[in-house]
């Protein structure tokens, strides 16, 4: 069997979906790899780098695709790419089909059998392909750094013989993955944490990472199903934005990371907060590609609103190419794995597997998502 590892076209992005030891591990599954030349040029992977590991490189994204019977990719395959699939193919990717529901109907008209990788339900067996985890750690990471790049004070307590420089305070509000990898970086540069969830399960990992847990008191739960946060009451967001309001003016830096599957990013940062924040301060918003947890948020833009500045960067985890590749190629081989065959190294698919319901949007020329099929939301 061919797996295709085409280059990613997407503007911005970086990243490759195979690394040199993903590759090594592919081969031995006994799948033939042909990678498109180039592809992993942004992420410090020469072609020969994947020829040592096992690759076939292919010289235009047609030949690489051609006859493949699986393609990874980190996002979703334009019409160009789309019609050198052949019917059948398999398709691991970062979908974000809730942006685009059109080209599901695309999928299924070419054959592609299309799994959204973004989907991966969050179960203990399916944790090493969870690509949400493992980017968003990096996104919370970046955030922060990006942060104190922009940020014009240093973030830790120096003391000199001038005078003592007080520490910056940092303000995370969202404490999924991002937002406990932003805590923990905050925290080593030194900055005074606090954070703050709709879900009372994040406030003993706040604690443990050294941060002080901000929270409106209610009896009100904002667990959702797999981990991740739902939406709240109005009444609900009304004590929440008077907390923050109090809080946020003594912050220096605050990182948002809030976002609800398949809705638009919740806002959380109001114009009348930012208005209260001292001159200097950053808003670093890692929803903005879902219309931002902010209302100044200018997706793709780093723009100052009153005095603050507001870092609204896309696809931040493609800012650290190399280990987002190597951490992304990890979850589609831990994908792929269980989906071979040992005896005929051909796919053999278990279609009633939790993973496989969770993740397939498309089978066998139709519609198959239970939130995409006709009927769904």
């Amino acid at each position: 069997m061919k797996l295709a590892i085409p280059k990613e076209r997407l503007d911005g992005e970086t990243r490759v979906a195979a690394s040199p030891d993903t590759v090594k591990k592919l081969v031995g599954l006994g799948l033939e790899v042909t990678v498109e030349t180039g592809a992993g040029a942004h992420a410090s992977i020469s072609d020969a780098l994947y020829q040592e590991a096992g690759a076939k490189i292919a010289s235009s994204e047609a030949d690489a695709l051609k006859d493949a019977d699986i393609v990874f990719k980190v996002r979703a395959p334009s019409d160009e790419e789309l019609s050198h699939f052949k019917k059948g193919a398999m398709l691991a990717a970062i979908l974000n089909p809730y942006d685009d529901k059109p080209r599901l109907q695309k999928y299924a008209a070419a054959g592609v059998n299309a799994f959204a990788m973004e989907f991966m339900p969050r179960i203990t067996r399916a944790q090493s392909m969870d690509v949400l985890s493992s980017q968003s750690n990096l996104a919370g990471y970046k955030a922060v750094i990006n942060a104190a790049a922009a940020f014009t004070r240093a973030t830790p307590m120096m003391m000199t013989a001038a005078g003592t420089i007080a520490p910056a305070r940092a303000f995370v509000m969202g404490v999924g993955v991002a937002g406990l990898q932003a805590i923990a970086t905050a925290k080593r540069l030194g900055c005074i944490v606090s954070a703050t969830d709709v879900r009372a399960t994040t406030k003993e990992q706040v604690e443990s990472l050294g941060g002080t847990f901000v929270m409106v008191e209610s009896d009100e739960s904002g667990d959702a199903v797999g981990g991740y946060a739902k939406e709240m009451s109005d009444e609900y967001k009304a004590a929440q934005a008077a907390l923050v309001a109090e809080h946020i003016k003594k912050q220096d830096i605050v990182i948002t990371t809030a976002l609800i599957p398949g809705r638009p990013a919740p806002m959380l940062v109001s114009e009348d907060h930012v208005k209260s924040m001292k001159p200097g301060s950053i808003i670093v918003d890692l929803a903005a590609e879902r219309g931002g947890n902010c209302p100044l948020t200018e997706p793709g833009k780093t723009v100052v609103k009153h005095g603050v500045t507001i870092i609204g960067e896309l696809n931040v985890a493609a800012q650290l190419a190399v280990d987002s590749s190597a951490l992304y190629s990890k979850n589609l081989l831990n994908f792929i794995t269980p989906l071979i065959d040992a005896e005929t190294k051909s796919l053999k698919i278990d279609w009633e597997d939790e993973i496989i319901t969770g993740t397939c949007l498309t089978k066998d020329g139709q519609v198959v998502h239970p939130a995409f099929r006709e009927g769904g939301n």
